[in-house]
């Protein structure tokens, strides 16, 4: 009987753990990504600017490159600064932002990424996709995922606490993305690949029912290692379908409706799945996921990140035109004006104001 084997694309290394950072050299030159210790590091201007004088010194033979931002442009710039190098391998050191560019610039380059993240604010910091703002707005481009992500809890302790709370939403709406692709499968037949749904929901999971907060280790490993795992499910399934559904929609549609007032993806994210759960019927697990968001200081409403009810019911009408060909309850409900209007009432009547 033949023995069925699968290979996962995945990181060599996973290193989440209090001084993770001062390892960084030593942990790139023993799992051989870096042997020269010839390395690209792009730097972000608060942060990781902050943290170059402390590893520096476990870096010498690193090249550095300040980014000022996350934008197409910034990335194709960081790309070209580190063309003709000769390097082994391009970090990230950063927020969210920087992390981007530098996957965008690693794949045009032809190097392996090495992703150092300084908070825990979306599961970017693994995933196959670089989010980069561009002339038309923002966009998702598909990069090869990290060859090594290293993330010391005691430097993500030190983030404004907003950015780790915009991870636990974007982590908890895998729960909601998970349900929207098996109603995809029930309706129209489309695959699920079953090991990336199972990790993603297990990583939304564990992070949702987790009884700690964002000033307690035990969280801050469970959110990081599940933010990791999400970016691996997506790795598997060869897109972002086991984290992104009418949450997401939802979110990309404040991000296109009001560019200049939208909130942190991860808060967005958060509601926009407690939404989604209560539409399809789930009012029980809508209501829970609703009280454990408020729990970690995470929007539920949202008049609670600047947005009128009104907003965010045409958010809500909008959401399906950002992700043309994917399936969700938004899509399998077809709501009118009228109709959404009413839930959301509803919504709030349940999860109560």
């Amino acid at each position: 009987m033949p023995v069925l084997t699968r290979l996962i694309p995945s990181p060599v290394v996973v290193d989440i753990r209090p001084g993770a950072l001062d390892d960084l050299g030593c942990v790139l030159a023993d799992e051989r990504i870096s042997h020269s210790g010839k390395l690209a590091v792009a730097v972000s201007s608060g942060s990781g600017a902050r943290l170059r004088e402390r590893i520096a010194p476990s870096l010498p033979g690193a090249d550095w490159f300040p980014v000022g931002g996350g934008t197409l442009d910034d990335a194709v710039r960081l790309a070209g600064a580190m063309k003709g190098g000769h390097y082994d391998a391009v970090v990230g050191l950063g927020g969210g932002k920087i992390i981007d560019c530098a996957k965008f610039a690693a794949a045009r380059v032809g190097l392996p990424l090495v992703a150092v993240p300084t908070n825990l604010a979306h599961d970017g910091l693994c995933s196959p996709v670089a989010t980069l703002d561009n002339d038309a707005g923002r966009g998702s481009y598909g990069v090869p995922n990290p060859i090594a992500v290293v993330i010391d809890l005691d430097v993500i302790r030190q983030a404004p606490a907003r950015f780790v709370r915009s991870g636990i939403g974007d982590a908890v709406s895998n729960i909601s993305a998970v349900a929207d692709w098996e109603l995809a499968h029930r309706v129209n037949g489309e695959r699920v690949d079953g090991l990336a749904a199972a990790m993603a929901r297990q990583a939304g999971e564990a992070v949702l029912r987790h009884p700690g907060g964002v000033g307690d280790h035990s969280y801050l490993q469970v959110l990081a290692e599940g933010l990791v795992l999400t970016g691996i499910a997506m790795s598997v399934s060869g897109d972002s379908r086991p984290a992104s559904g009418a949450c997401h929609e939802i979110s990309h549609a404040f991000d296109l409706l009001f560019p200049q007032r939208a909130a942190a993806h991860g808060e967005q994210c958060g509601l926009g799945a407690a939404f989604a759960m209560f539409l399809r019927g789930a009012h029980e697990e809508a209501v829970d996921m609703a009280g454990v968001l408020r729990r970690h200081a995470l929007p539920v409403l949202p008049e609670e990140i600047g947005f009128t009810p009104e907003e965010f019911v045409r958010a809500v009408e909008f959401a399906p035109q950002t992700r043309p060909g994917r399936y969700t309850i938004l899509e399998h409900l077809d709501l009118t004006t009228d109709q959404i209007k009413d839930l959301y009432a509803d919504y709030v009547k349940a999860i109560g104001s």
